[in-house]
């Protein structure tokens, strides 16, 4: 009798899982409330491993887009009045919330994103980080007191909120990336529109959503609309409400929000985070027992799925062989499979559209004659870490951002080649270095067009205090600790005549 009474118990756990699942996250969160959209038609969200539903959301057209920026605008000026200390007690809610509910942001980071556990808790980390610093910044907004050559004036800076933000998420590290700009937003006396991407709606948007209502946050501070980009997106953008519109995505899509922004009836100011063409850069003195390691966790942290993600792996001619023998191996040791299981290191790629681009890289790169040390066919989504030697910059693996599991690896003669390879590239987003000599370097990483450069360390890196952005085709703005503020707020120039003066006329 054990083996049936088994069998109806992890069936009945696989429905509560399921009902913990589904439960409320079946719509829009907009003035308070959740409803359903009005766009007549449903979206599934599926497990990217199990091809499993995990919600079915009423999609949102414009009229839903439409009261989700009015219910901002009217909270705004309110919230905004809001003391700064109530503001941050909201912020440190939400962050215990997140330590109480870690276990189900994890569950649903794995099953609606393809998380691996590993990735999953990182990106908690991440996440209840951001939140407890976004606390602390309504006590860190400051005006000034300028000095001014003209006799009984003053000259004052004051700081104020912009207003009501749009916020654009995506689906890689989507809660994270989601609350990087609403926890600033709301902590700063903004108010909040919210439109995560449509393969990642609940964890990019309504399950943060769900922790800022039980936190306490006023109705209409946070909505969350969840609708097809190619139906509400632009609207979503040239909108006359938001002052500024923050998106983490591809730079062709930045670029065309950046179009809108100037076009739209409101100019928009724009924080975007775009692509990456990170370069991992190994020089000859590297010590090769730590670059090893920090390369693969650089490349397939999330199956390379991360912005920040190693694209190119460019290593000194003197310890080229060594290094590729040594991290092949490694690669090699990678479990693949299925997330949940706490070794996986490869779990899948996020749809079906996205393997079709890694297949084509990997076709590609064996055309153009590099050299496959490691490969192997596609699971279901889940495709096997692919390793490339012989690379050259000119191939499009190199030239483009792969975000997958494949790992280019280019030989270059000495430091001054390195640098002029690693800077070879549209983007500018991260960057590392590996080198024995720390003065060594700091030079070369000052000479990288790069937002960011690590130095003996992975570039996949982000903290809640550091300046992350990118240059040239990666993005506009920085986000984090006082640059997210500086971003969020807009200063106020405001003179006071105390005493009567003189004109000219």
């Amino acid at each position: 009798m054990s083996a049936p009474l088994d069998t109806l118990t992890e069936k009945l756990e696989t429905i509560a899982k399921k009902l913990v699942r589904y439960s409320g996250f079946d719509g829009q969160f907009i003035d308070g409330h959740w409803r359903p959209g009005h766009r007549g038609r449903t979206s599934k969200d599926t497990d990217p491993y199990t091809g499993e539903t995990v919600a079915e959301i009423a999609m949102a057209d414009l009229s839903d887009v439409e009261e989700a920026y009015q219910s901002a605008a009217k909270a705004q000026p309110a919230w905004a009045s809001v003391l700064p200390a109530e503001r941050g007690e909201v912020l440190h809610r939400c962050a215990d919330l997140m330590e109480r509910r870690r276990d189900e942001i994890l569950d649903w980071l794995i099953h609606e994103s393809g998380s691996t556990r590993i990735k999953a808790g990182v990106e908690w980390q991440m996440l209840h980080a951001i939140t407890t610093e976004a606390a602390s910044f309504p006590h860190r907004v400051a005006g000034r007191v300028l000095p001014i050559d003209e006799p009984g004036k003053e000259s004052r800076v004051y700081r104020q909120p912009l207003g009501v933000i749009g916020v654009i998420s995506p689906w890689n590290f989507p809660i994270y990336l989601a609350q990087r700009s609403v926890g600033p937003a709301i902590a700063l006396g903004n108010t909040v529109v919210l439109k995560p991407s449509q393969d990642t709606p609940v964890t990019g948007g309504l399950l943060l959503a769900k922790i800022f209502e039980e936190a306490g946050v006023p109705s209409g501070v946070l909505n969350v609309v969840i609708g097809a980009s190619g139906e509400i997106g632009d609207a979503f953008l040239k909108h006359p409400i938001p002052r500024l519109i923050s998106f983490t995505g591809s730079t062709a899509v930045g670029r065309h929000i950046a179009d809108l922004a100037v076009t739209s009836p409101m100019i928009k100011r724009l924080a975007l985070e775009l692509g990456g063409n990170t370069p991992f850069v190994v020089l000859d003195d590297a010590d090769l027992d730590k670059a090893v390691p920090a390369a693969i966790f650089s490349r397939f942290l999330h199956q390379g799925q991360i912005c920040m993600s190693t694209n190119r792996i460019v290593v000194d001619s003197t310890v080229y062989d060594e290094f590729v023998d040594r991290f092949t191996a490694h690669v090699k040791t990678l479990q693949v499979g299925n997330p949940q299981n706490p070794e996986t290191v490869i779990g899948p790629i996020i749809n079906s559209n996205q393997l079709a681009n890694m297949l084509k890289h990997v076709k590609d790169t064996r055309n153009a004659g590099a050299r496959q040390l490691l490969g192997g066919d596609p699971n279901g989504l889940v495709l096997p870490p692919h390793v490339f030697a012989d690379v050259t910059n000119a191939m499009p693996v190199a030239k483009n951002e792969t975000f997958g599991p494949i790992a280019p690896i280019i030989r270059v003669r000495g430091e001054r080649e390195a640098l002029q390879l690693a800077n070879d590239t549209e983007y500018g987003l991260s960057s590392a270095v590996f080198t024995r000599d720390e003065r060594r370097g700091l030079r070369f990483a000052l000479g990288l067009q790069a937002g960011m450069t690590h130095i003996n360390d992975t570039s996949v890196d982000d903290t809640p205090t550091g300046p992350f952005g990118g240059e040239k085709n990666s993005g506009i703005g920085r986000f984090g600790g006082d640059f997210i503020i500086d971003e969020f707020t807009t200063p106020h120039w405001i003179t006071v005549q105390h005493s009567p003066r003189q004109y000219p006329f």
